[in-house]
């Protein structure tokens, strides 16, 4: 599909990735709404190096973008470059400025009865679909253009590059922290601090534009996975290779970190490596489970299938909806968002807990939505 459109038909789909997607996506919604407690710590990113478990949902993601580009890049081969450069541009804009209006919804503000339209000047440019977007694009450019060798090479001049430029362009004394990294310094004279991210105690974008240049091999990889799983098939000696392949990775990680930290802020090149070996595992896993094994006895796949059939519609939602909740006042000052977290979830689970039971909840709501439309066989496609 072209256009954001609403798909009326079954499409025959790949079951591992259908569930990795839904997974993620599921995973993603949980750790974006912990209620008003602090939540448990693998619910949280961490807070500059290291790593934990939620910093493995946004390169998951990106990961699965690559892997249905496996599938959907064979409908290129039968268009001419300028055909096939219109979808990829066309694509990529429509997602990045779904995502920069997400930022800015609800557009305007109550005040004293009067309303008024948010400033777009203080509106965040960068952030998760702006990143998909152009890691998208340039990895959909390059896997068009360039033959699978000068792939790989470009990827790893990516990965090395990017470690080049933070430490050439960064704080000499430490070009990896927080205000001293090229990253910061970039995204500040490019786009301004008004535009930047600022729940770090500092202006600063975890997607910010020299950031994204990493992420890129993120989508490759993942594009890659899924190639060889096409080609090779679903079998054991494919499930050796793919976590073969992705121990290398982790490993590899694991070495660079003590130079290059593990950083999902800034994301490092060791943070590729180590997440996209990571998903291979996973993926792995998956395929033994789902695809040779079928250990889907009780259907628990079901579950995950509606967020993996309308990741981008169902993510949109959780994320807007979670903003109705905090502009709808239950009474002066005290939003619906406030007022559950206070008088239901932290009555009857005090802390961690009730901050994770208000996260599956609003992520059953989000579930619903996602159920609703993949019984109708309605599917948003870009």
């Amino acid at each position: 599909m072209n256009d954001l459109s609403v798909v009326q038909k079954s499409v025959s789909r790949f079951l591992s990735l259908d569930i990795l997607r839904g997974m993620t996506v599921c995973f993603m919604i949980i750790v974006n709404n912990s209620g008003s407690a602090t939540p448990f710590a693998p619910l949280m990113h961490a807070r500059w190096n290291g790593f934990t478990p939620t910093d493995l949902v946004f390169p998951s993601f990106l990961f699965i973008v690559g892997n249905a580009m496996s599938f959907s890049m064979k409908h290129f081969q039968a268009l001419s470059n300028s055909q096939a450069l219109y979808r990829i541009l066309k694509r990529t804009v429509i997602m990045f400025l779904i995502g920069y209006l997400m930022y800015w919804f609800p557009f305007f503000s109550f005040n004293n009865n009067h309303i008024s339209m948010l400033p777009i000047s203080n509106t965040r440019i960068m952030g998760v679909l702006q990143r998909i977007a152009l890691c998208y694009c340039f990895a959909s450019l390059i896997i068009y253009f360039l033959p699978y060798r000068k792939v790989i090479i470009l990827s790893v001049l990516l990965l090395l590059g990017y470690w080049a430029l933070l430490l050439i362009y960064g704080n000499p004394a430490d070009p990896f922290s927080i205000t001293g990294n090229a990253v910061v310094r970039l995204d500040r004279y490019v786009l301004g601090d008004a535009h930047l991210y600022h729940r770090l105690g500092t202006s600063f974008d975890p997607e910010g534009i020299l950031s994204t240049m990493p992420a890129i091999v993120n989508v490759i990889i993942g594009y890659y996975a899924g190639k060889f799983i096409q080609k090779s098939g679903k079998n054991y000696e494919t499930i050796a290779k793919l976590l073969l392949t992705g121990a290398i990775f982790i490993l590899l990680a694991i070495c660079w970190n003590a130079v290059f930290p593990i950083n999902k802020r800034i994301w490092t090149s060791s943070f590729v490596l180590l997440t996209s070996g990571l998903d291979l595992v996973i993926l792995s896993v998956l395929i033994y489970a789902l695809e040779i094994k079928n250990w889907n006895k009780y259907n628990w796949t079901n579950f995950f299938t509606p967020f993996g059939k309308n990741p981008l519609f169902v993510y949109l939602v959780s994320e807007i909806l979670i903003e109705v909740f905090r502009m709808v006042n239950v009474k002066p000052g005290i939003s619906v968002y406030d007022w559950v977290n206070t008088n239901i979830y932290e009555v009857v689970a005090p802390g961690a807990i009730g901050s994770l039971l208000f996260a599956l909840s609003y992520t059953l709501i989000c579930w619903l939505v996602g159920w609703v439309l993949d019984k109708k066989a309605i599917y948003f496609r870009i």
